[in-house]
């Protein structure tokens, strides 16, 4: 069962503004990255369901992260359909992140009271994920809309908290046009967390680079 519920995941997300997303096939490795973001002030990390057995993978992180990473929340990522988010769940993820909109993920996490935020891209998707109870939509890839479709969201419909996934830059120019349009937090992939040319992580970027965004993200909004 999950550890938090989906209140207490959303107001997190808000909070410290980021959801660092990552995949890897190998255990100990997920384990250094997500010990990194943790290093780094990162609350929540979206495992994406990206390989084979990534069930088992994510199993043993949540596990390591329950008893070694106080207050840290596992959610996983790029789920499809109902039965892989049910499975998940099971294995105690705390939210589900979806890269599109589907009603069957939605009854199954509600059923659960787990967060789900599907990945939306259009207003009329917005709005049907909300009244299926989504407290924060995903907005997938980012970079094809842009701050500005954000903007233009948020003036019709002010509640609605978005999370941008999909090309968001760890950069200060890139997180001050994001937050200023209006986001509640932005996921962050390949450009917070990436291997180098022979598959190694350098944990100390990863854990300085997630500092710098929280910092970035709080001066924002100060």
């Amino acid at each position: 069962m999950a550890q938090f519920t989906r209140i207490e995941v959303a107001e997190v997300m808000k909070q410290t503004g980021i959801v660092p997303l990552f995949y890897h096939k190998d255990v100990e490795v997920s384990k250094k990255v997500l010990k990194a973001c943790y290093d780094g002030g990162a609350r929540l990390l979206e495992f994406t369901s990206r390989g084979d057995f990534a069930f088992e993978i994510f199993g043993a992180l949540n596990k390591y992260a329950i008893a070694e990473l106080p207050g840290m929340i596992l959610g996983v990522g790029s789920v499809t359909d109902a039965a892989a988010a049910s499975l998940y769940m099971q294995l105690g993820a705390n939210f589900i992140v979806t890269p599109v909109f589907r009603e069957d993920i939605a009854i199954a996490c509600n059923r659960r009271k787990v967060l789900w935020s599907p990945g939306c891209g259009t207003l009329t998707e917005i709005a049907r994920a909300e009244e299926l109870g989504c407290e924060i939509v995903k907005l997938f890839p980012g970079d094809i809309y842009g701050p500005e479709f954000v903007n233009g969201i948020k003036g019709p419909q002010p509640w609605t908290s978005i999370m941008p996934t999909g090309g968001v830059s760890p950069t200060v120019e890139n997180l001050t046009a994001w937050f200023e349009a209006g986001v509640t937090c932005v996921g962050l992939g390949s450009k917070l967390i990436k291997a180098d040319a022979d598959g190694n992580f350098d944990l100390e970027k990863i854990e300085s680079l997630t500092r710098k965004c929280i910092e970035i993200i709080s001066d924002l909004r100060s």
